[in-house]
């Protein structure tokens, strides 16, 4: 078993397919969205494959240290960086394949008018964690 961070981008990536921003989505396609979302993780969650997930807000700032004894600097926020990620969903699966496959389900998540996105998810390996899963 290997552990897989799946990483949902609020831009950066290569456009989707169905690539409308989702503040101009309708609350009844937000809910639909969420509901694909949250169905996947209880499937994953019933195969013993899933270890965590979160969405995550637009905002942040960034950070860094200035010396000792200084306050630390910050600068931003920066809701327009290429890098900013939308949300995220922790793997515990059987290897790169396994990995792959469930991204590219995750990247059927609907958006505008009920269409599947066919967003890019980046796949990123942990690196030196044992696996939760044992068996």
């Amino acid at each position: 078993m290997a552990k897989y961070l799946l990483l949902k981008h609020y831009r950066g990536a290569p456009a989707a397919v169905n690539d409308v921003p989702m503040d101009r989505w309708t609350p009844e396609e937000i809910s639909a969205h969420m509901q694909y979302m949250d169905d996947f993780a209880d499937r994953l969650r019933a195969t013993g494959e899933f270890v965590a997930e979160a969405a995550l807000a637009p905002d942040g700032l960034w950070i860094r240290s200035d010396g000792e004894g200084r306050p630390p600097v910050t600068d931003g926020p920066f809701a327009e960086t290429k890098d900013l990620i939308a949300g995220w969903m922790l793997i515990d699966v059987d290897g790169r394949e396994r990995a792959v496959e469930l991204a590219g389900e995750l990247s059927a998540a609907p958006g505008k008018n009920g269409e599947p996105i066919h967003e890019w998810l980046e796949v990123r390996p942990l690196y030196g964690e044992p696996p939760l899963v044992t068996e």
